[in-house]
């Protein structure tokens, strides 16, 4: 999607309200995999919002970032429920394993690692998501493992 496509397109798609905000946040995350400076300072011209309040919804909610994500997204649950059942090992053993913290990607881009405040699988805790897919009682080695391709 280019600049000069954007407006239009909010245009169509979201009311000039300023509770179309998280829905077209949502939106553009879905198309571009993140959302580029450029497209906040477009939402908040279109819905006549802060850019401030556009930029703390893009950075407060865990299912929305602002930085390019890595060629695979892993995503650890932290739900009381994952967490009860080694949902904080996992995350441990992903961050032992990958050398980043929960919101960074690895140096050569190949791997981003985040929280989730709860993915709704506690009967299959702890849980994780793999490029999108949510994978019940995961395992750091299983999850490296899908990423390099060797399962």
């Amino acid at each position: 999607m280019e600049r000069n496509e954007l407006r239009p397109l909010l245009r169509r798609m979201f009311p000039r309200q300023r509770d179309s905000l998280l829905p077209a946040l949502h939106f553009l995350q879905q198309e571009l995999g993140h959302l580029p400076e450029w497209t906040l300072q477009i939402v908040g011209w279109h819905l006549r919002v802060p850019a401030s309040e556009v930029y703390g919804a893009a950075t407060s909610y865990a299912e929305l970032r602002i930085d390019p994500p890595g060629d695979h997204v892993i995503r650890v649950c932290q739900g009381v429920g994952c967490r009860y059942t080694g949902g904080g090992q996992l995350l441990g053993d992903l961050i032992a394993a990958l050398g980043i913290q929960p919101g960074e990607t690895t140096a050569d881009g190949s791997v981003t690692l985040e929280e989730t405040p709860c993915g709704f699988l506690c009967p299959a805790a702890p849980a994780a998501q793999l490029d999108g897919h949510w994978i019940g009682r995961a395992r750091a080695e299983g999850l490296i493992e899908h990423i390099q391709g060797t399962v």
